[in-house]
């Protein structure tokens, strides 16, 4: 695994995904859906924080939900 992609914690992702305007919409068993509306187009992410730290694999498939890519989510983690 590169350092430059360190795994994620759940509280990372849930602050990333706030950083990019998702809020919190439902959540059945451990699963939790993170949505944004931008550009009349519905972004909805799964999280499932007993998961976490979440692997590369699962960051790249939350990255994909949220329309962006793994390096962006890295680069936003950075921010925070």
């Amino acid at each position: 695994m590169s350092g430059d992609y360190p795994p994620i914690t759940c509280k990372e992702l849930k602050a990333i995904l706030t950083y990019l305007g998702f809020a919190f919409d439902t959540q059945k068993g451990s699963h939790e859906q993170w949505v944004l509306i931008k550009d009349r187009r519905k972004y909805k992410v799964t999280v499932d924080c007993p998961k976490a730290p979440f692997s590369q694999e699962l960051i790249k498939s939350m990255a994909i939900q949220a329309g962006k890519t793994k390096k962006d989510f890295y680069a936003i983690l950075k921010k925070l």
